[in-house]
């Protein structure tokens, strides 16, 4: 008899949470402002840093390039309160990147020594050494620093090669060709472009390809207007 009555509570209990789920999805669905407020507590759940991530993109998007720095900046100052250390980092380095696109060297490269490199050791992360190098290498190249350049694109090609990264170890050797040309070391600079080529068919991919053919198009070219 007992187990009976138990029985009997036990679906009786269930058939209430069976209706209570009914009512509570009819009163969603013939509720707007109910599905209003429950999207508003989805958002809730987006960080601030979030929010000035979307607004960065935004601006940069319009080329307004100095507000999409300053919302970078924003965003990262978030992510570090929150102790978002990964994403922390990736925001300062795509921060260094609008400097670049300003050409505001000596910013984008106080962002990357003072606070990635920083960022990242604290963290050992050698994967965000590895980028923080390869952002170093492209500021140096663009400020025409090429010995700077040429010695970070060669970290990163170092720890991309202890990493087993062959996709930033080509990328590496990339930035050191980039190097090359602009030091008119043509010869060496076909001799890195061949090699990148080895790299990619050992490794099965091909969206290297583009950029092999135009720095061959771009030596090829600057070859042929020295010999005129």
């Amino acid at each position: 008899m007992k187990n009976i009555n138990l029985l009997v509570i036990a679906l009786a209990i269930v058939s209430f949470a069976k209706a209570q789920n009914s009512v509570s999805g009819s009163s969603v669905a013939g509720n707007p402002q109910l599905s209003v407020n429950l999207a508003v507590l989805d958002n809730v759940s987006r960080s601030a840093a979030d929010e000035f991530i979307d607004q960065a993109e935004r601006y940069e998007q319009d080329g307004d390039f100095d507000n999409a720095a300053a919302m970078l900046s924003k965003a990262a100052n978030e992510y570090q309160q929150d102790r978002k250390f990964a994403s922390y980092g990736t925001t300062l380095i795509r921060l260094s990147n609008i400097h670049l696109l300003l050409s505001n060297y000596s910013e984008a490269e106080q962002v990357v020594l003072k606070r990635v490199l920083k960022n990242y050791t604290k963290i050992g992360s050698r994967v965000g050494q590895m980028s923080a190098y390869q952002q170093l290498g492209k500021i140096y190249l663009a400020a025409n620093k090429l010995p700077q350049s040429l010695w970070f694109y060669t970290q990163q090609g170092i720890l991309a090669q202890q990493l087993k990264d062959n996709h930033a170890y080509i990328e590496s050797v990339l930035g050191i060709v980039s190097v090359k040309i602009k030091k008119k070391d043509y010869q060496l600079a076909t001799r890195d472009l061949n090699t990148i080529e080895l790299l990619s068919k050992n490794a099965n991919t091909v969206q290297y390809n583009q950029l092999i053919k135009q720095n061959r198009a771009l030596i090829a070219e600057r070859t042929t207007v020295k010999k005129s």
